[in-house]
């Protein structure tokens, strides 16, 4: 028996019959799907899934997103190629809530997974964190099981991150575990030890390594390069065997530790020295972060030519994507967001909006398109794509909204809020947030006193100018809607902290 038939209900279960209509959150593939599948299941050409999550990547970091530095001429053509979202958001501000998000189209406030596992934790801080959940939990749905059942082969390369802290419990959560045939690196570490071979650090029992992994590899061996010989390996195997995939390919780069490949390094070193003038105008000043930014796009060039090769990449749809800001400059860190305020674990829309393109051959024109989007979108996005039904249970409670429409019709604006909830204390100094996106209108709300800010992203995309004060009616209206939404989706909130002390 599927471990899904007899689960017992959790808050996403018992709600499932609130909304107006089953599956409303899906507001295309409601109609599309009921036809769709069926003509699906006979076609010999059904669609396959590339998603590929780049770790920590600034909304800046690529040539087509107006670096000053990095080179990127794989991406670059893809953009070309793809509709590319200006407005483009991940679902946290830091990494494990944005994969529960992509892997079951849920808030993270509503999977309550809604920091990085295992989280910081600070000393006496003003407001206590809520029991909030480690893991991706087995009562979902995940896209893969759901693409699984409908015949799809399904693997996952890279990162993971959605795995308990505890040792003993790890094997239970692991890709193979949430609908995944392969598995190659994805475990319960947020980074690797080391990006070249054997890919660890330290000694002993106390070595961090990323496993599993395949034997073959050799002393300097980069891992984004080892890691895309077997995404390739998958995608050759599937093509030759003519059966439809979704390889979920999750980048380490460019995650800490900061390691580029020498040659990449040496690169930018020698670029960065020939600028006139670059320590006055550079925004991008670190050549061994622009190298692993290069790696990978050496990466998606690669796979880019494995589906040209294999005569398969017009019936295959890939979504590039990052799973949350860059660690900003400004704070010392490796990448600068420049024009975006802060970075990784802020609110701000350093740390919120991240690179996504999406290309889908033969149905969405290549485009630059500014309706916003976010990591929850993509779930309902495959199922409608490859017309598959999933499951209703869970599709009941998915919040986000196939793009679809927008791939069609990339001038398309739908009406709709953009949330995010971060209960928790970040080490690059955030506090406590919630937030709401609704129009050209962003606020945000500080748990710390529950004071408010409100920016107008359209006149002040680097959130200089709160117009709190201005706009009392706007405050009104949002926070009310942000109020509603913590609600709705059984948000956990941080209490106070009896026992501080003063």
């Amino acid at each position: 028996m599927n471990r899904h038939e007899n689960r017992k209900p959790g808050k996403q279960e018992s709600r499932k019959y609130r909304r107006a209509g089953l599956i409303s959150c899906f507001p295309v593939l409601l109609f599309s799907c009921f036809f769709c599948t069926a003509h699906a299941q006979q076609s010999p050409t059904r669609p396959n899934f590339i998603v590929l999550l780049v770790d920590d990547w600034g909304w800046r970091d690529a040539g087509v997103q107006v670096s000053d530095l990095d080179e990127t001429p794989n991406i670059d053509r893809f953009a070309t190629t793809a509709v590319r979202f200006t407005d483009g958001y991940a679902a946290c501000t830091v990494c494990s809530p944005t994969r529960n998000a992509l892997m079951t189209g849920m808030y993270p406030a509503r999977t309550n997974c809604t920091d990085w596992i295992a989280g910081f934790k600070p000393k006496n801080p003003k407001l206590r964190i809520p029991d909030w959940n480690m893991k991706l939990d087995h009562e979902h749905v995940t896209i893969a099981e759901a693409l699984k059942r409908d015949g799809y082969a399904t693997a996952h390369v890279g990162k993971w991150h959605l795995t308990p802290p505890e040792r003993d419990k790890v094997d239970a959560y692991l890709p193979t575990e949430h609908g995944f045939d392969v598995n190659i690196g994805g475990n319960r570490w947020g980074a690797p030890g080391s990006y070249f071979y054997p890919f660890k650090r330290g000694r002993g029992n106390n070595a961090r390594a990323v496993t599993p992994l395949p034997e073959g590899g050799k002393k300097g061996d980069y891992l984004t390069d080892f890691l895309t010989d077997h995404a390739l390996k998958f995608i050759e195997n599937q093509a030759k065997a003519n059966k439809p995939f979704y390889l979920n390919f999750w980048y380490y780069n460019v995650h800490t530790p900061i390691q580029g490949r020498p040659d990449l390094v040496e690169k930018y070193k020698k670029k960065l020295a020939d600028m006139p003038h670059a320590d006055r105008v550079q925004h991008h000043k670190n050549a061994t972060y622009a190298a692993m930014v290069e790696s990978v796009d050496i990466s998606v060039g690669r796979i880019l030519a494995k589906l040209d090769e294999l005569g398969v990449a017009d019936n295959t749809v890939i979504i590039l994507t990052g799973d949350n800001g860059g660690l900003d400059r400004r704070n010392n860190q490796p990448t600068d967001n420049h024009p975006l305020r802060e970075g990784k674990g802020h609110v701000y829309e350093g740390g919120t909006r991240v690179p996504l393109m999406i290309r889908w051959p033969n149905a969405a024109k290549p485009a630059v398109t500014d309706t916003p989007a976010m990591t929850i979108d993509f779930y309902p996005t495959m199922l409608q794509i490859a017309g598959v039904r999933g499951d209703p249970g869970h599709n009941a409670n998915v919040d986000g909204t196939s793009l679809v429409p927008v791939l069609l019709k990339p001038e398309t604006q739908p009406n709709r809020d953009l949330f995010w909830h971060y209960p928790h204390y970040h080490a690059g100094g955030a506090t406590p947030y919630g937030a709401i996106r609704r129009g050209d209108y962003k606020l945000i709300e500080f748990y710390e006193g529950m004071s408010v800010e409100l920016y107008n992203l359209k006149d002040d995309l680097g959130e200089k100018i709160d117009l709190a004060e201005q706009m009392p009616d706007k405050i009104k209206e949002l926070r009310d809607r942000l109020h509603a939404w913590r609600t709705r989706v059984d948000a956990q909130m941080p209490t106070e902290n009896v026992a501080l002390v003063r």
